[in-house]
């Protein structure tokens, strides 16, 4: 009977808690809806307005269904830095999660920032820090491309502007712990790391999500180096299953990365 449970493995799974269930509700429900325009999204309890719905379904996937920032802590009040919260789902999932929990939310999209902090205020959540610029390795600006929803980044091919940045490192160091540490940053984790390599022995758990945008240097190895200097035990998951790899070297069919993978990181 192994062919039956390959075939129902995926419906299984798409079935099997209440998160996955709501998570196909609310596919069902905006999946068709047009892309990159302004839209009321609810779950959970929760409202928001979501730049593009699409961006919005598999972010809930991620973190409200597969539950990938999903961590363990005897802390009563425990800091959580989220670098590049979007429009705030993962911070209503740490909120959810860890209601006395200290959350600093870095976002750089000033736009994006704009809304995250709208919906975190409309979900009745006011006890978060959101820190509107990027996050970088000093505090003289970056150079910026603005994109549709959850894509801008220092490799966008869009226009570039000049914005705000923090230095992640001096952020880190003011604290004598910190619980979590969430780095989705689109392709300045690299940077980033290096920059803190030196500074993250007092964070729990690191995860990161990595970007390598075709043209650039891929930097993996310096990025998982960084987690082994500083004693974290990882897994990688590319959360995907390409196809014929040798020929088709492009990430979901996407023009400007070749890879994006997530890392995990925790202490023993």
């Amino acid at each position: 009977m192994y062919w039956l449970r390959y075939l129902l493995k995926e419906p299984y799974h798409a079935l099997s808690s209440n998160r996955n269930r709501e998570f196909m509700a609310l596919l069902l429900k905006y999946g068709n809806r047009a892309r990159y325009q302004l839209t009321e999204v609810a779950f959970g309890g929760f409202k928001l307005n979501v730049p593009d719905t699409m961006s919005f379904l598999w972010q809930h996937k991620e973190i409200f269904a597969d539950e990938f920032y999903y961590f363990e802590t005897t802390q009563p009040q425990p800091v959580i830095f989220d670098c590049g919260a979007n429009i705030g789902m993962s911070v209503l999932y740490f909120k959810n999660l860890f209601p006395k929990a200290r959350l600093l939310a870095f976002e750089a999209e000033p736009a994006i920032a704009s809304q995250l902090r709208q919906n975190l205020e409309r979900n009745g959540i006011n006890d978060v820090e959101i820190i509107d610029k990027a996050v970088w390795t000093n505090e003289e600006g970056i150079w910026f491309g603005s994109e549709s929803a959850d894509s801008s980044s220092i490799y966008s091919t869009s226009q570039k502007r000049k914005i705000a940045s923090i230095r992640l490192k001096d952020y880190l160091e003011k604290e004598t712990r910190v619980d979590f540490l969430k780095i989705d940053i689109e392709g300045a984790e690299i940077e980033v790391l290096e920059d803190c390599r030196g500074s993250l022995a007092h964070v729990q758990n690191l995860f990161v999500e990595f970007h390598s945008y075709i043209g650039n240097a891929q930097g993996l190895a310096d990025v998982v180096k960084v987690f082994e200097e500083n004693g974290f035990r990882y897994y990688v998951d590319t959360n995907q299953h390409r196809l014929r790899p040798f020929v088709n070297h492009r990430y979901r069919d996407n023009n400007v990365m070749d890879l994006q993978l997530n890392i995990f990181g925790w202490r023993d």
